[in-house]
């Protein structure tokens, strides 16, 4: 589909504005794009994206939010406000994860084929460079200040830390088997990666750069969230959420979901988890406090949410 058919066919399902946080979620099957109010639990929109999308970031204003487009090669920009699709930039090979610099002027997309990450600059709309990380980079994530970029590279078994200043890989860590999503903490200090075949979790000291735990979890893990001073991991086979304290690497609770659980964000006051799951057509709201699911919304067909899709509007 041309650009300017694909800006056309962008359907609102609610107008209005809204205030309160907004999940931007990637419906794989139905090639599209849900964005939902946390507060009402309704869908705002839904954006035709293309491509099976998969891998999301939100930039920390909030302005853009960055969708990955696998059998598209493409890194979709939508303009979060708009509710469109305002560029489609071709990255080549099998684009998953995405990560957004905080200064917002770069764009990391992991090349699952290539074994890569393509390094985008999203106001010229084009890729700018590459650096060469382990084999099928899949989740990414950037350290808050900046300087970091850390791929989980999910058949080198390894998660791979980059400089970004330089645009090289300065380490390379063994972790747990499969890795495939990272999640990096607020301080930026330490770094945990969901590890799909050893059914683990690995904890990494980043300024160490070596890991310095394991957390066993549920039947295939897919991606962390942080919150309330706990790591939220999905497991994809288990239809749930399992919760381990952070300081003391024990689990704590194990949280029933909808099938098939992927994406996991917590929200940015840290009261809620949300999780994207993909055969259930559902995201689920976890109280941090209770733990339990106070809400399941309804989603687009195949709701992956593969990184960082929680938007504070202004």
């Amino acid at each position: 589909m041309r650009l300017g058919a694909l800006l056309a066919a962008v359907c609102l399902v609610v107008a209005g504005p809204s205030r309160a946080d907004e999940a931007f979620v990637t419906n794989q099957s139905s090639d599209d794009l849900s964005v939902i109010d946390l507060a009402s639990g309704k869908t705002l929109a839904t954006i035709p994206i293309g491509g099976r999308p998969a891998g999301v970031a939100v930039s920390k204003d909030g302005a853009r939010v960055y969708v990955t487009s696998p059998e598209g090669k493409a890194l979709n920009v939508v303009d979060a406000a708009a509710r469109q699709v305002v560029a489609k930039i071709d990255v080549g090979g099998g684009p998953l994860g995405v990560a957004a610099h905080p200064s917002g002027s770069l764009v990391y997309v992991a090349d699952w084929y290539a074994h890569k990450i393509h390094v985008v600059d999203p106001v010229a709309r084009k890729v700018t460079g590459s650096i060469e990380v382990g084999l099928s980079p899949s989740g990414l994530a950037v350290t808050p200040d900046g300087k970091l970029l850390l791929s989980a590279d999910r058949d080198s078994n390894e998660v791979s830390i980059v400089d970004v200043a330089s645009a090289k890989r300065v380490a390379q860590l063994r972790v747990g088997d499969r890795p495939f999503g990272v999640t990096i903490d607020a301080k930026g200090e330490r770094a945990y990666t969901a590890n799909v075949a050893t059914n683990d979790v690995s904890v990494i000291d980043i300024a160490a750069r070596k890991v310095v735990g394991s957390v066993k979890v549920g039947d295939r893990p897919y991606a962390v969230a942080l919150a309330g001073g706990r790591g939220f991991v999905t497991d994809q086979y288990q239809e749930q959420v399992s919760v381990f304290d952070l300081s003391s690497l024990k689990p704590v609770a194990t949280i029933p979901v909808g099938e098939y659980p992927e994406g996991i964000e917590a929200s940015r006051d840290g009261r809620f988890v949300y999780v994207s799951n993909w055969f259930s057509n559902t995201l689920s709201e976890i109280d941090v406090a209770t733990l339990k699911v106070t809400r399941e919304m309804t989603t687009g067909n195949g709701p992956r949410s593969f990184g960082s899709f929680i938007r504070v509007t202004p």
